[in-house]
C-alpha cells in the first residue's frame, strides 16, 4: 500500500464522507473511490459499508485503522522535526481555536513568539464538531474552547476572554424587530444540533430548557459555522452566537441580538494533561501574565 493510498484511507476513515475527503486532500471523488477501491482489492475484503446516504468501518476497516494511524503519524511527526530542525526550531506549539477571532488574541501569540523564539507557534481553526478530538489524536497540543470542559483526561488551563452571546436571526426573521432576546424567546424556534459532541458541553453554550422550562428545540444538523449561517439566514432556525460573530461575520441577510438573560460566554485554554510539556506550560503562563482579554473595549 503506497503512502497517497494510506492517507486517503486514514482521511476517509476520520471523514466517513467521500466528498468531504476529496475536499480535505484536494483531489476528486473519483480518486478517493479508486484508491479504497484497489485496497479493498489487495486485501480481498471490505473496508467500508456503503449506502446511499452513510459511509462506515467494517469491523476490517477498524482494524487497519488502528494499525496503520501510529505508524502514519510517527511518519508525519518525524518529517516534520526533520524539517524543523533545518530551520533551527526546535519545537512547534500547534494551538487550535474554535472561535474565530486569532486576530484579536494577538497580543497572547505575539508575547509568546518574543519571549520563546526558539519555539514556533502554529494556529488553525478548530471545529466544534467533536471538538476535544484534535488533541486526542495529537493533530493540536492546545485548544481555546468555552467552558465548562469536564473529560477527565484534558486540562484546563487559564482563561483568555469571556464575552455574552447574542442571538443571530435573519434580518426578515420576526425577531429582527427587537433590538434585544431573552431566553424565553428561544423555545418559540428551531435551533441548529451538531454531531459528535459532549451533551453538557453543548447544553453550556445553548441550554436544553428555558428559565421557566421551556423546551428549546434542536433541529437540523450543522457541522461548521458556514451551515449555521445558511440555517439562519433561510430562516430555517435561530441561532446563539458569541459577540465576537457580529463583528467578524457581519452580514446583510443576519441580525445580532444580545441577549439580556444568559452568563458570559468564558474561552480557556484546553490541553491533554498525558501530552503536557514545556511549550504547553509556557504558553499557559504566557497567558496567565497577561490575563485575560476585555473583547468589548475592542
Amino acid at each position: 500500500m503506497e503512502l497517497r493510498d494510506i492517507e486517503i484511507f486514514l482521511t476517509l476513515a476520520e471523514e466517513l464522507h467521500f466528498a468531504r475527503t476529496a475536499e480535505r486532500l484536494h483531489v476528486t471523488p473519483a480518486r478517493i473511490t479508486k484508491s479504497i477501491q484497489k485496497q479493498e482489492r489487495q486485501i480481498g475484503a471490505p473496508l467500508f459499508e456503503r449506502t446511499p446516504r452513510s459511509v462506515r468501518l467494517t469491523p476490517l476497516g477498524r482494524q487497519l485503522r488502528d494499525d496503520l494511524w501510529p505508524m502514519y503519524s510517527g511518519l508525519q511527526e518525524g518529517m516534520r522535526r526533520a524539517k524543523l530542525a533545518a530551520e533551527g526550531v526546535t519545537g512547534v506549539l500547534r494551538l487550535g481555536m474554535i472561535p474565530h477571532i486569532a486576530h484579536d488574541l494577538r497580543r497572547y501569540w505575539d508575547t509568546f513568539r518574543s519571549h520563546h523564539p526558539q519555539w514556533k507557534l502554529q494556529i488553525r481553526l478548530a471545529p466544534f464538531v467533536d471538538p476535544f478530538a484534535g488533541l486526542r489524536r495529537g493533530d493540536v497540543d492546545v485548544l481555546v474552547a468555552w467552558l465548562p470542559v469536564e473529560e477527565p483526561d484534558l486540562t484546563v488551563g487559564p482563561v483568555l476572554f469571556t464575552e455574552p452571546r447574542q442571538l443571530g436571526v435573519a434580518t426578515d426573521h420576526e425577531l429582527a424587530r427587537y433590538t434585544t432576546a431573552s431566553l424565553e424567546m428561544l423555545a418559540d424556534f428551531p435551533h441548529h444540533d451538531s454531531p459528535s459532541r459532549p451533551d453538557y458541553w453543548a447544553d453550556s453554550f445553548l441550554p436544553s430548557h428555558t428559565p421557566a422550562g421551556h423546551r428549546i428545540e434542536r433541529g437540523p444538523l450543522a457541522r461548521n459555522t458556514e451551515e449555521i449561517l445558511s440555517l439562519v439566514t433561510t430562516g430555517e432556525t435561530v441561532s446563539l452566537f458569541p459577540h465576537h460573530m457580529s463583528r467578524y461575520w457581519i452580514r446583510p441577510d443576519i441580525a445580532y441580538l444580545p441577549v439580556r438573560d444568559i452568563d458570559l460566554l468564558k474561552f480557556a485554554l484546553v490541553w491533554s494533561a498525558e501530552a503536557e510539556n514545556d511549550m504547553i506550560r509556557a504558553f499557559a503562563q504566557t497567558v496567565r501574565d497577561l490575563g485575560p482579554l476585555d473583547l468589548l473595549s475592542l
